[in-house]
This record gives structure tokens, sequence and C-alpha cells, in this order.
């Protein structure tokens, strides 16, 4: 397990490098493969689902080299971006089509909000296009809610909420 303190009913504090460390540790050991060094520079989009990522090694970008880049099929792709969420974006611009939100694109995220944005997360947590789910910080900017700032539970519930959502898609 992870060492943590409880600090009040529903805060709990641990180390930072400890917990990353174990939750990396934990999903190499069940199977995860961590591409290190590399870029999405596009999904794969067929039969207007998207169907996988289009990736390069990062150094050759920064380099600007050109080396055709390495396409991923994947069943579901999460975009996981952060604040940019550059997959949604990437979808939406080289589509042509809407996304699951109230105006059919990328919202953007809101100011600062710590409770209200460790919520939203959670919420905003789903797929937003057949193919494309969106889960963490790209979660908040797609659906326009607020930013939540240093406390990260709502973004391990995030995860744990688009993983099981994809679980359920795939057992169909």
């Amino acid at each position: 397990g992870i060492n943590y303190e409880q600090y009040s009913d529903d805060l709990f504090v641990m180390d930072s490098v400890e917990s990353t460390s174990a939750l990396l540790y934990k999903a190499v050991h069940a199977g995860t493969t961590i591409f290190n060094c590399y870029s999405v520079e596009d999904v794969v989009f067929k039969n207007n689902v998207v169907s996988g990522v289009v990736v390069n090694w990062t150094p050759v970008l920064l380099q600007g080299m050109h080396v055709d880049p390495l396409n991923i099929m994947a069943k579901c792709v999460i975009d996981g971006t952060g604040h940019d969420s550059e997959m949604c974006r990437t979808v939406a611009r080289k589509n042509g089509i809407r996304l699951a939100t109230d105006t059919g694109a990328v919202i953007g995220e809101r100011s600062l909000d710590v409770v209200a944005g460790e919520e939203e997360v959670v919420n905003g947590t789903k797929e937003i296009y057949p193919g494309l789910y969106v889960c963490g910080m790209a979660a908040s900017a797609v659906s326009g809610t607020p930013r939540m700032g240093p406390i990260f539970g709502g973004m391990l519930l995030s995860g744990k909420k688009v993983a099981d959502l994809i679980i359920k898609a795939l057992k169909g």
C-alpha cells in the first residue's frame, strides 16, 4: 500500500513520489505498456470512430526530422492530455465532428475552484465521441468546468471511472 495521513474526514495526504511510483509499478506489473518519449500526432479515424493513435518519437519531432509516424490501433482511446485536451481538439478540428458537450466543441476550462473542480473532473469523465474517452484535466477543459488545484483525488477517481467505462464498453 501507499503511506498516507488522514488530515480530515475526507482529506488524506501522501507523498507524491511514493504514490506515483506505486501506481506506475502496479500498472506495469498488471500488464500496462508505457511508451516513454512518444508524442501523439493524430488519431486514427475510421468509419467515424476514433480507432487508434498516430505517434512519433518526441526527440524526432523536436529535431524536425522527417520520420514517418507509427499507428497504434485501439478499440478505445483516452484523451488524458491535460489542460490542452489535444486529442479532442484534433478530432473535432480535422474531422468536422461534434463532441458530446453543450457546444459540440472543446469548451475550455474555467478558472480555479478547488471543490467544484474536484467534483466536475469526475462528472466530465466520459466517452466524448465514439471510441474517444476523456479524463482528468482534459475532461475539465472539454466540458468547460473549473480547474481543480493541487488536490489529486478527483484525478484518481476520474482515471478509475474512465477505466470502468472502457471495461464495460469492451465487455459490451
